[in-house]
């Protein structure tokens, strides 16, 4: 076990190789902003960069924080599922919180084409009209209106130095 790990994290090859959390291969997650147009019938195409980081699973999507959705890959749902199960195992009061969230959200599979469909009542939760602005957020993807992606991202820009120092050194 430990030469398969240090081979993945220190391999012998010049090509730059890192640790993901979400697959056993050294992909780098959900990164990047696309720009897309959401069709009549709802459905947005997620890109090439995003089907390939997902290998072909099922995506949860919900919307959890407003004003954006969040489309989770099965596996990290799975994880996220456990922490709702114990917070409502720990915490009687909790029932009402997970059945909110669990209720608001619902399983999608890209098509052939690639693309998901975002039902009625999450694109009115999220206000997304024709164009939609899906951000690689490291283990999930968000889905905003481009709008409101730029007032949200500019409004706490303040504060990126400080934080962006703190990551990067």
């Amino acid at each position: 076990m430990r030469s398969l790990l240090a081979h993945r994290i220190f391999p012998l090859s010049t090509i730059p190789y890192h640790f993901n959390p979400l697959s056993a291969t050294t992909v780098s997650g959900f990164l990047g902003r696309y720009d897309f147009q959401m069709d009549e019938k709802g459905r947005v195409s997620l890109p090439a960069a995003f089907r390939r980081e997902a290998e072909g699973e099922r995506f949860i999507l919900l919307q959890w924080e407003k004003p954006y959705l969040t489309l989770f890959p099965e596996r990290v749902w799975e994880e996220v599922q456990e922490r709702l199960l114990e917070f409502r195992r720990g915490d009687p009061d909790s029932w009402n919180h997970v059945r909110e969230i669990t209720s608001n959200a619902v399983e999608v599979s890209p098509d052939k084409q690639g693309r998901i469909l975002i039902p009625a009542w999450l694109q009115e939760a999220a206000k997304l009209k024709g164009a939609v602005l899906l951000n690689g957020n490291i283990d999930r993807v968000e889905i905003w209106d481009p709008d409101a992606y730029r007032e949200a991202v500019q409004e706490k820009a303040e504060g990126f130095q400080r934080f962006a120092h703190q990551i990067f050194g």
